[in-house]
């Protein structure tokens, strides 16, 4: 079993290809800007959040044999972030994400993450020939599974006894891809990070507020659920309790990769020791540092 790292991140990790500018855009929009490429994908984000809040993330994800593996693989290693496990594949290309950012928030953005479904279960080898756990002594860690994996092979993680001592942190990839994880939303040792769309598409609704939304997610099987509306109030739920915050007032600079920054630092301050509204609070403080610019890449 390896002991060098502090929660294991499964899912996508690529390079984000993002323009941002401060005007407000519509369809056909034609404006100044800048564009960034920087690491990302829904793991990524999430293990650099991880490494930045001094824990010891790594990555089970699959990337191709390519220039653009390689720094990525060189990008995490930097920033403290576990890669021996990563899968590395011969004839599948490195994906990649390709967003626009306008004052008015996210324009389009799309997600290519085509290797990472393709490669399917191989990239949790790890987690069944002993380097990281096996059938009859299952990884008991953290750990951090994004929506980008295929609705059939997230299926079989629900089921899998690999992942039966695990404490499941599982978010959907985007709302296009919420419903991936209908399988884990009983999941007995699972808490889903969830927007108010995506909650709506799990529960087959519409809801006015996050708390609502975690009400109906836990009557409807999850075991803990926190749910995110942007500027708008907060809302853990786990069983009779309900908890509900608003964020802090921020100029926003940026928003991709808010919610993974959200994910992480609840993580973090729950790994710490941290009470549930103390680590909600947490998590809440550092989405809003992030998306006003504040926080590093």
């Amino acid at each position: 079993m390896d002991d060098r790292h502090d929660i294991l991140c499964i899912g996508s990790v690529l390079w984000d290809v993002i323009g941002r500018t401060d005007r407000a855009m519509r369809v056909g929009s034609d404006v100044p800007g800048r564009i960034a490429r920087v690491p990302g994908g829904v793991a990524m984000n999430i293990a650099m959040a991880l490494a930045r809040l001094g824990l010891r993330p790594e990555l089970l994800t699959a990337l191709g044999r390519d220039p653009a593996g390689e720094e990525l693989l060189e990008a995490a290693r930097r920033r403290g972030i576990g890669t021996e496990h990563v899968y590395l594949s011969d004839d599948l290309p490195t994906d990649a994400y390709m967003a626009v950012e306008g004052a008015n928030g996210l324009i389009a953005a799309i997600a290519d993450a085509h290797s990472l479904e393709a490669a399917g279960d191989k990239i949790l080898r790890p987690l069944a020939d002993g380097r990281l756990g096996n059938a009859a002594a299952p990884y008991r860690g953290t750990v951090a599974l994004d929506g980008n994996l295929t609705f059939e092979l997230l299926g079989e993680i629900a089921a899998s006894p690999l992942f039966a001592g695990a404490d499941l942190r599982v978010a959907p990839a985007s709302p296009g891809k919420a419903e991936r994880l209908l399988p884990l939303l009983d999941h007995p040792r699972a808490t889903l990070y969830v927007n108010l769309e995506e909650a709506g598409l799990l529960a087959h609704r519409s809801f006015d507020s996050s708390a609502d939304a975690a009400r109906a997610l836990v009557a409807q099987g999850a075991h803990r659920v926190l749910v995110t509306h942007g500027g708008r109030g907060c809302s853990l739920a786990c069983g009779d309790l309900l908890l509900t915050e608003t964020p802090p007032e921020v100029l926003v600079a940026r928003v991709t990769g808010a919610g993974d920054t959200f994910m992480a630092a609840h993580i973090a301050a729950e790994i710490r020791g941290a009470e549930p509204p103390a680590a909600l609070t947490r998590a809440l403080e550092a989405a809003a540092l992030y998306v006003s610019g504040d926080t590093p890449l």
